[in-house]
């Protein structure tokens, strides 16, 4: 059955018209993908959460797909042929299976040679694990490395040893190491009794946070925080009444979490009803947007985030040599929107995917694009990308990348339009600073 929602066999000519279009009825199928092709289209494939609770993470894909395929109008340099370019977008409706689906679609009916993915671990972690069955190189991002890659493993209760790397699919952001101490440096420059409350959804993000092992519990016991933790929740929850009356009875004054943007705002606007104010409130995923805290108007102000990229990050993009700032300046004409986070990271997915294809040689070899992948050292939009296992356990070295992370807060401008400034970056030295924490009015 044809699909409003998917964008089939885009280029430069047929963007706009595609973009508007049903989807083509794809064939089903269990067959692999052939692992080398005399490529005559440099094939990608990507998947993002278009629709449903998470698309504010693709709000920007149509305009860096559209500038993408202009960029790449006279085609690639691929070994000694000039090859166009052909990207095939899918919707995952930020659903984990229909992320799978889409994938499979993508490699069985589309025969991509490279398969690029974003936004949280419910849509990297099935289009992932969807090409490591197939044999498909894929290069992911924007979901922290460890319910990345933990998620995917069959057996992660079972500790590092039965962690096993991964031979066609890499990732690139940060990890939950990162934002801890990103959260924990803006919490201490706020006076507070050390008192947190936390807000884990029972997903692949809520239970990666919340985890005894690899997430927030172990740290902040051992930086003297107390964390209130009222067990996993389901999301688009409507009912925050329990996790309120818990923080108020253990005095919390920092909240943190990861939340879908709905939730939160549920969650803050009844805190607000009854008459839970902490000083403190970071959280992941829900305000990373600023049409999210607009949503909550003047109780917006203050509430703090990570800020994994913004334009005043001092880098540059590989493919255009454009800045960060020049992107988001371009995105806010094109669109008239502000810009967000999610720009920069998607950007570079598709830096990555042109660096790849000419290193390869052959961008019908699978082999030699994920040998390719696993050589990059580059520096793009979002900082320089290598996977060489810099500032990794071991058990995760080969597939992951890491990317510099720093911490902000939303301060209200012009009536009910919010700017984010950054005010920690003791993890990233090199990503300025613009004000000091404050607390929550």
């Amino acid at each position: 059955m044809a699909r409003k929602s998917d964008i089939n066999r885009l280029n430069r000519r047929t963007f706009m018209k595609a973009s508007a279009a049903t989807g083509a009825a794809l064939a089903a199928g269990s067959v692999f993908a052939p692992s080398v092709r005399a490529a005559q289209t440099l094939k990608l494939g990507y998947v993002s959460p278009q629709t449903g609770p998470l698309a504010p993470f693709a709000e920007a894909d149509k305009f860096i797909i559209s500038s993408f395929l202009e960029t790449v109008k006279g085609g690639v340099k691929v070994g000694g042929a000039k090859l166009p370019v052909e990207v095939t977008v899918k919707d995952s409706q930020s659903n984990p299976n229909r992320a799978a689906e889409v994938a499979k679609e993508l490699i069985v009916s589309n025969k991509i040679d490279l398969m690029l993915v974003a936004s949280t671990p419910e849509t990297t972690n099935p289009v992932s694990t969807q090409c490591e069955i197939e044999e498909v190189p894929c290069i992911s991002s924007v979901a922290p490395w460890q319910p990345y890659f933990i998620g995917r493993q069959a057996n992660p209760a079972g500790g590092p040893p039965a962690w096993k790397p991964f031979n066609y699919t890499y990732h690139f952001f940060w990890g939950l190491e990162d934002v801890i101490a990103v959260y924990t440096n803006m919490w201490q420059q706020v006076k507070t009794d050390k008192s947190v409350g936390g807000l884990f959804p029972n997903d692949g993000d809520g239970n990666a946070w919340g985890s005894k092992q690899v997430g927030f519990p172990p740290v902040l016991d051992k930086l003297g925080f107390k964390l209130t933790d009222p067990g996993r929740y389901q999301n688009l929850t409507d009912d925050f009444t329990a996790q309120i009356a818990a923080f108020k009875k253990a005095n919390c004054d920092i909240i943190t979490g990861v939340m879908i943007p709905p939730d939160f705002t549920t969650f803050w606007n009844q805190a607000s009803q009854q008459g839970f104010k902490p000083k403190v409130a970071s959280i992941g995923k829900a305000i990373l947007f600023p049409v999210a805290v607009e949503a909550l108007g003047k109780n917006g102000n203050n509430l703090s985030s990570e800020v994994w990229w913004t334009p005043n990050h001092p880098f540059k993009s590989s493919l255009t040599g454009q800045s960060a700032k020049q992107l988001a300046d371009a995105y806010e004409k094109s669109s008239g929107k502000q810009w967000t986070q999610p720009i920069g990271f998607v950007h570079a997915l598709f830096e990555l995917a042109v660096d790849v294809a000419k290193r390869s040689g052959n961008a019908g070899d699978n082999k030699a694009m994920v040998k390719a992948i696993a050589a990059t050292n580059l520096h793009t939009v979002v900082g320089p990308i290598a996977w060489n296992g810099k500032n990794l356990p071991p058990f995760a070295a080969k597939n992951i990348a890491k990317t510099p992370l720093v911490g902000g807060q939303w301060r209200l401008r012009n009536g009910n339009k919010y700017d984010i400034v950054i005010t920690d970056n003791k993890t990233a030295p090199e990503i300025p600073v613009g004000g000091k924490m404050e607390p929550i009015a």
